[in-house]
C-alpha cells in the first residue's frame, strides 16, 4: 500500500516514544513548528493515534508508526516508514525509554538487559540508521537525564544508560562533520508525566518539587520548549552539547 501522503517539501521530524508523557509533547510542538511529525510507539497504538489525530485536527500532518527502537530491523523499517509517507527525514528526537526504580544491588539481569536494550541500544540504533537517512542541514536530539548529576539511589541502572547516550551524543556530533548536521542531548529534571509520578507518595512528589530552585515539577511543555528551539533556527550554532532543563536542582 503507498503510504505516500504529500509530495509537498516539508522539514519532518521522527519522534521515538511519543504516544505519550514528554514524547506526545515534543509532537504535538514540533507539529505546531510545522514539522511533519512520525509518532513512533512499541505498543500503545490507541494513545499515539490520538496524539496524531489531535495534529490532524489542527491541521499539521502526522503518522503513527509501531517500532521496538531496541530492534534494528524495526528501526530501519520505521525509517522506511517515514521517508515513503513524507519523502523525507530531517530530525530524528530519541525520547524513548525506560526508567526501572530498583537499586543496584536488587537489579536482576532481565531488568538490566531491558533498560539497556530500550535506552542505550534504542539511541544507538536510531542514531546509526539516522547517519545514512536524515538530511543534511538536520537534527538529532538524544534524551538524558539531570538525576546523572544528583546521583539518587534507586536510579543507579537508569543514569548507567544515560550516561552513555551523553558520551554517544558528543561523539556523534563531531562524526558528522561536513554534513551541517546536529546532535545534542537534554537532560530533564523531575517531570510531571507517568513515567515519573506513578509509584510515588505526594509527600515524595512535593519532595521533588521543592529541589528546584523554581520550585515546581517540570511540565512536558517545557521540554518541548527546549527541543524546539534546538531543532529550529535559533538553534543551529548548538551542536554536541547537554541542555539540562530542570529549574535549577543541579
Amino acid at each position: 500500500m503507498n503510504t505516500q501522503i504529500d509530495s509537498e517539501r516539508k522539514e519532518v521530524a521522527l519522534v521515538t516514544g511519543a504516544s505519550r508523557g514528554i514524547g506526545a509533547a515534543l509532537a504535538r510542538r514540533l507539529a505546531f513548528d510545522g514539522f511533519a511529525v512520525a509518532v513512533n510507539y512499541a505498543s500503545n497504538e490507541a494513545e499515539a493515534n490520538v496524539v496524531v489525530n489531535s495534529i490532524l485536527k489542527d491541521g499539521g500532518r502526522a503518522l503513527a508508526i509501531q517500532a521496538d527502537v531496541s530492534n534494528s530491523h524495526e528501526v530501519k523499517q520505521m525509517f522506511d516508514t517515514v521517508v515513503e509517507a513524507f519523502g523525507r527525514v530531517d530530525v530524528l528526537i530519541n525520547n524513548a525509554g525506560v526508567l526501572p526504580y530498583v537499586t543496584l544491588a536488587e537489579t536482576t539481569d532481565e531488568v538490566f538487559e531491558r533498560t539497556y536494550a530500550i535506552n542505550v541500544q534504542g539511541s544507538f540504533n536510531t542514531m546509526r540508521e539516522a547517519s545514512k537517512r536524515l538530511a543534511d542541514g538536520g537534527r538529532i536530539v538524544n534524551f538524558s537525564t539531570s538525576v546523572l548529576h544528583l546521583a539518587l539511589p534507586t536510579y543507579g541502572v537508569y543514569v548507567g544508560t544515560k550516561a552513555a547516550v551523553e558520551a554517544m551524543t558528543r561523539v556523534f556530533a563531531k562524526e558528522l562533520r561536513g554534513r551541517h548536521i546536529t546532535c545534542n542531548a537534554v537532560a530533564p529534571g523531575p517531570v510531571a508525566t507517568e513515567l515519573f509520578l506513578k509509584g510515588k507518595t505526594q509527600e515524595q512528589i512535593d519532595t521533588f518539587a521543592r529541589m528546584a530552585p523554581l520550585e515546581r515539577l517540570g511540565q512536558p511543555e517545557d521540554i518541548a520548549g527546549v527541543v524546539s528551539f534546538l531543532v529550529g533556527p535559533d538553534g543551529r550554532w548548538v551542536n554536541g552539547q547537554v541542555l539540562r532543563a530542570n529549574g535549577g536542582n543541579v
